[in-house]
């Protein structure tokens, strides 16, 4: 059995001229992450496999979780492949991991997590907005072989946060 989150990244600020990569959160978008870990504790929390995307936006979502989570940075791998907007390179990232890791959470971004998300569940239909997370679990044990998952999924617009 295994078990994918993907996490999409808090809200970046447009406001700086840097390279895409290079886009810093917002103060919205830091507070948001802060309670999605805080409401979601029980998802993220039993996680051992963290990857981000080495995007500022995504990385910085990615370590104020493990942050808010009191999760040890160790658990975080930085991969260059995961700076992707495309459905294809992200699916070759996800069924190349490790098949010893059962339960791993990807940080990065969309569209390629919402059409990944939407190919490999049998239930999931939302687009995911930022800070936004659908945890997809398979009945395969192979990483190259996942297919039809369920989901469940936690929305930003469940916090009150503004």
């Amino acid at each position: 059995m295994k078990t994918l989150i993907l996490l999409r990244h808090a809200k970046s600020s447009w406001e700086y001229a840097v390279a895409d990569r290079n886009r810093p959160l917002k103060e919205k978008g830091i507070r948001r992450i802060q309670a999605m870990a805080s409401v979601s504790r029980e998802v993220f929390g039993s996680i051992p496999h963290f990857y981000s995307s080495p995007g500022n936006r995504a990385l910085h979502t990615a370590t104020i979780l493990l942050h808010e989570l009191n999760l040890p940075l160790e658990q975080l791998q930085i991969k260059e492949a995961l700076y992707t907007f495309d459905k294809q390179a992200l699916l070759d990232f996800i069924q190349a991991l490790p098949n010893d890791q059962n339960e791993v959470c990807l940080v990065g971004h969309n569209p390629a997590l919402t059409m990944v998300a939407a190919k490999l569940s049998n239930n999931f239909t939302q687009h995911l907005p930022t800070a936004a997370w659908v945890k997809i679990i398979f009945v395969q044990q192979k990483w190259s072989s996942i297919a039809d998952g369920t989901s469940s999924w936690g929305l930003p617009q469940q916090l009150l946060v503004k």
